[in-house]
């Protein structure tokens, strides 16, 4: 049997670099700088959050006293600016620092928390909440889950089941809200509950025009295509016309403009006769598959 003086001593230091290395940190804050055009001040932020988590964990191998940081969080911006992709991220660095047990994802909504009949809500949310327990719970439009015009509304019942896990059981899940800024400071003003166990509020800006033209060439790139010379052009003036119309969607809106280029494609390919088509043909956006566009005609 071992007496106290046969037991390890903590270490009198630590290598905080290595700590994070060896957890695999750096390469997935790699993965988000290369996955993500932009964003600078939200990639700062998670590499800030990285940083403290690193921190903590470190101190818990020194022996010093550690209280877990609070890490629920909001992310607030417009569609497409990447938020749920940071969400995932933010995932596995919670995964790899041992915060998490098993560092998956759950993103739902109100449709899939709130019940439409007394009796309905509390197993949904119990549900949603089984299944994220040891990972992040990511609500999208999270103000959407209580609706006071309707008496009728049982989010209120969902909100005090998730408030009460947030709280009980923050050592096993992280919950990210996210949606509209306005909305989501509505939503914290008429809950307090729920915005006194939000650590961090992490804002997501619209991508500039320039922005995104790169995240058009990174998606058309991991789908296979490229653009044809004059297209390039097509694309820069679809992105100005765009921005400026209703209901854009960011990134979003970039990738279902690609997706209808890709179908004008294959139709104008399909057509083709007399010849057969070449692997350029194939991977190859021409400028009249963009300008094919209704955004042209306005």
């Amino acid at each position: 049997m071992n007496g106290p003086d046969d037991l390890t001593p903590a270490p009198e230091a630590i290598d905080l670099a290595a700590l994070a290395r060896d957890a695999g940190v750096p390469d997935v804050l790699a993965e988000l700088e290369r996955d993500l055009v932009g964003l600078q001040p939200v990639k700062s932020r998670i590499r800030d959050i990285a940083a403290l988590l690193t921190v903590d964990r470190g101190r818990r191998l020194l022996g010093l006293p550690s209280d877990p940081p609070s890490l629920h969080m909001c992310f607030t911006g417009n569609p497409g600016t990447g938020k749920t992709t940071v969400a995932l991220r933010m995932a596995q660095i919670l995964h790899a620092l041992g915060y998490v047990r098993k560092g998956h994802l759950i993103a739902v909504t109100r449709d899939d928390l709130v019940g439409q009949y007394i009796g309905h809500t509390a197993p949904k949310t119990r549900e949603v909440l089984k299944k994220a327990m040891g990972g992040v719970l990511f609500i999208d439009e999270a103000y959407y889950l209580y609706r006071p015009e309707n008496e009728r509304d049982y989010g209120q019942e969902s909100i005090e089941i998730l408030l009460q896990v947030m709280e009980n059981q923050r050592d096993d899940l992280v919950v990210i809200l996210a949606g509209y800024r306005d909305r989501m400071q509505t939503f914290f003003r008429s809950n307090p509950g729920m915005a006194s166990r939000i650590a961090h509020h992490i804002d997501f800006p619209d991508y500039s025009e320039p922005e995104l033209e790169a995240i058009a060439g990174l998606m058309l790139d991991k789908m296979g295509y490229r653009l044809a010379p004059d297209a390039q052009d097509a694309l820069r003036e679809y992105i100005a016309r765009r921005v400026r119309q209703p209901h854009f969607a960011n990134a979003r809106s970039i990738r279902n403009a690609l997706d209808r280029a890709r179908l004008r494609q294959a139709s104008r390919l399909v057509a083709l006769t007399g010849r057969p088509v070449s692997r350029e043909d194939l991977t190859t956006i021409a400028a009249q598959d963009l300008r094919a566009s209704r955004v042209f005609n306005d």
